[in-house]
């Protein structure tokens, strides 16, 4: 059992003063004690809040970060070229490549004050596309990962079968991805029984890649895979993605998905920078979540979510860093503003009447992120898991702040710095702002990127 005795903490009532947190042997908050008086045995902490999940990531395309910077010969440098060049870096990966960089990523999810890494993970076979002995050999990488950093893992191993609307066979960079529908069922409950094997706060999933990849009649099979489990898709991206869906399904992606599945808050679909305000409205209202991923959507130049209408709608949100070029969770809040900001020409723009623009996206990624992870997180309430994240409150950028104040310093005057101890499932892995595994986690990295070099 550990006690936390916080200053101030961040309750589902509001900002608490003087809150004594129970983490029990299982890893849950046990109890919280309120106007509480501390103990010399409690733990100390000055502002105490939920740690959010981060909602998407490829954990193998942290080790790209830097290499793709340069405008190659085509003037039209796109997302696509981006891929191409993706595509070409992933065929050099061998699984403990991918076992190093996912625990190396965790650990900067950590360092960045989430709890929680929702993986997106489609990487299943070797080089040229012949599956390993071990059908879920590099899910079972991300799990030993996992198993290194400590963050609490959300698993979606992702079906991709085709290159394109057409169904067109994978090409050189996506063989790694594929397997028909059956196989890919025996990967998932592979994956599952390895899962089972681990931490308890351990969660499966399941992504269809996208409306590109699969076939719109196993849409619905894979949502009846695993009934109760988080579904994830890659939706209205880009605008040749828009384009391919409409030429070949008769409808915009957003327009086909309201129209055809039954969506409901297990799906979360990714980015969406590509809807119109009918869209946006009607997806909002389905009680899907929107998972979005400000720095990456920068970074590719995907477009802007419609995030005042999103919200002006009642739609839910989660966060996550996607190609991890990035791993930062005050600038994804503050990305994810000023985009809106940049768009409209307005100030604080996803504020609203009751709370500032930091509190109210803080508190729409934790509810959003936890549903889209399928876990119970994202509140400081008992019987949650004890995800847990402190703020130095000494630092300059906070000190003296109170209430939602706090959380605006944070993300637009301060960065990730201020993060100082972050609880994962009651496992306390980050302390005075360093992951407890650093030196060794980061060791394999470099060993990792060393090998692989920086020509792709």
């Amino acid at each position: 059992m550990t006690m936390i005795f916080a200053d101030t903490a961040l309750l589902p009532e509001g900002w608490v003063s003087d809150v004594r947190i129970e983490i029990n042997a299982e890893g849950r908050i046990g109890s919280i004690e309120r106007n509480a008086i501390s103990s010399a045995d409690d733990k100390q902490v000055g502002i105490l809040l939920p740690a959010p999940v981060n909602a998407h990531s490829h954990a193998f395309q942290r080790a790209m970060a830097g290499l793709t910077e340069k405008r190659g010969p085509d003037p039209n440098d796109s997302f696509w070229t981006w891929r191409q060049l993706m595509y070409r870096f992933l065929d050099q990966l061998k699984p403990e490549d991918i076992e190093a960089i996912t625990a190396f990523v965790q650990m900067e999810m950590l360092e960045a004050g989430y709890a929680t890494n929702v993986e997106f993970h489609y990487i299943h076979h070797q080089p040229g596309g012949v599956p390993y002995d071990n059908l879920a050999e590099l899910s079972d990488r991300v799990i030993a990962a996992t198993q290194k950093s400590g963050i609490g893992l959300t698993l979606l191993p992702v079906h991709y079968q085709y290159g394109g609307c057409d169904k067109r066979t994978l090409g050189p960079g996506q063989i790694r991805f594929g397997n028909d529908f059956e196989r890919f069922v025996q990967l998932a409950e592979s994956a599952g029984n390895s899962l089972a094997n681990g931490a308890q706060d351990c969660v499966l999933g399941v992504a269809p890649h996208s409306l590109r990849a699969v076939a719109p009649e196993d849409l619905q099979a894979l949502y009846q895979l695993l009934p109760d489990r988080p579904i994830h898709l890659h939706l209205a991206e880009q605008v040749a993605e828009v384009d391919e869906v409409q030429a070949y399904w008769g409808k915009r992606p957003v327009e086909w998905v309201l129209e055809n599945l039954e969506l409901d808050e297990r799906w979360c679909m990714i980015h969406c920078t590509q809807m119109l305000p009918h869209e946006t409205e009607a997806l909002a209202k389905s009680g899907a979540i929107a998972g979005l991923c400000p720095i990456t959507e920068s970074s590719l130049g995907d477009g802007i979510f419609d995030g005042v209408n999103w919200f002006d709608h009642g739609g839910k949100i989660a966060i996550g860093s996607d190609s991890n070029i990035r791993i930062s969770l005050s600038e994804e809040i503050r990305t994810l503003d000023y985009s809106q900001r940049l768009r409209d020409r307005s100030r604080a723009a996803l504020a609203n009447q009751n709370h500032s623009t930091g509190r109210r996206i803080f508190d729409a990624m934790c509810d959003g992120g936890a549903i889209a992870a399928g876990r119970n997180t994202g509140r400081i309430e008992q019987g949650f898991w004890a995800d847990l994240m402190t703020l130095d409150h000494a630092s300059p950028d906070i000190v003296g702040r109170s209430g939602d104040v706090i959380l605006d310093s944070f993300t637009f005057a301060g960065d990730d710095r201020l993060v100082h101890d972050v609880w994962s499932a009651g496992r306390y892995l980050v302390q005075n702002g360093r992951h407890i595994a650093r030196e060794k986690i980061v060791q394999a990295y470099k060993q990792a990127i060393k090998r692989l070099g920086d020509e792709i």
